[in-house]
């Protein structure tokens, strides 16, 4: 298959960044990105590592056991002395061919997982994975700083004024069916830049946007993106990247989740040469190891 060079990204967004120019600087320059966090400015100048706490027992690699609070906080602990910046809590899996818990279920274990890791660490960041307006707003008032919303607010559209309320950040994914009509990253491009404005026009300062990388998407396209993930720079917006141990990963090497954490960290690299600010993963230490290589060859 034919896939179009960067340039042609380039100049097919140039013509649509004249509405929307406030949101771009030159191609040529490079803003530092932050975001802000318990009313303190978190750098992204070096790439920050967002570690996994699933408690769902539907996940797809691994879950937390928040039945076990001992094993819960070890868990917990071990993520943070690893390097964690910020803990992801999420209870509803969004694995492929999921069927979501109901929303009671999702806060019952959500809400104990918040309870103690704020009782322990009151200032380690916090995000809360969720698409649910409901959720998200109960978790905000038990110490969440981040709103994860793998639907792009198409679950609810509360969620963008539930970010803009309470001045925190939230995590844009694109989980859209890739067409044949266009690119993949044209399309993605397209989601992002639209719903990016219609944020900073409610009032979202922070956006992180995430191209949801095995989403609606098939292996090659997620493989488009991660080849051309440089051009997301042009919407001067904070990158995350979550391909930890997923099936981009495991299945074109007939492996399991268990055994394509090489194949995490090789991925892991190339969304950091590709401009990652944050990568979503399993294997703190792993991905830490990644960052100060990369950070070496930036000097």
């Amino acid at each position: 298959m034919h896939f179009p060079k960067k340039d042609t990204f380039f100049l097919y967004f140039l013509t649509k960044t004249l509405v929307f120019s406030q949101y771009f600087c030159n191609f040529a320059g490079q803003m530092e990105m932050s975001i802000r966090i318990h009313n303190q400015l978190m750098s992204l100048s070096r790439p920050r590592v967002m570690a996994i706490v699933n408690l769902s027992p539907d996940s797809f690699y691994t879950s937390c056991d928040i039945a076990n609070e001992q094993h819960f906080l070890s868990q917990v602990e071990n993520a943070l002395n690893e390097g964690a910046d910020i803990l992801d809590l999420g209870a509803c899996s969004t694995r492929p061919h999921s069927q979501p818990i109901d929303a009671t279920t999702e806060w019952q274990l959500l809400c104990k997982g918040l309870s103690i890791v704020r009782h322990h660490w009151p200032n380690v960041p916090l995000s809360v994975d969720t698409f649910r307006f409901d959720i998200a707003q109960q978790a905000i008032s038990y110490g969440a700083d981040m709103i994860n919303d793998v639907s792009g607010a198409q679950a609810d559209p509360r969620m963008w004024n539930l970010a803009a309320q309470h001045h925190i950040p939230y995590v844009l994914t694109h989980a859209q069916t890739i067409g044949a009509e266009q690119p993949t990253m044209v399309q993605v491009l397209d989601f992002l830049q639209n719903r990016l404005h219609q944020l900073h026009v409610q009032g979202v300062a922070d956006v992180i946007i995430d191209p949801g990388f095995g989403f609606g998407k098939t292996i090659e396209q997620n493989y488009d993106i991660l080849r051309q993930l440089d051009v997301l720079q042009t919407l001067q917006a904070a990158i995350l990247v979550g391909v930890s141990r997923k099936s981009m990963l495991y299945k074109p090497l007939g492996k399991t989740p268990e055994e394509v954490l090489p194949a995490t960290v090789a991925a892991h690299m190339l969304a950091l040469q590709g401009g990652a600010h944050i990568l979503r993963v399993h294997d703190v230490q792993a991905a830490q190891q990644a960052i100060q290589i990369f950070q070496l060859t930036k000097r």
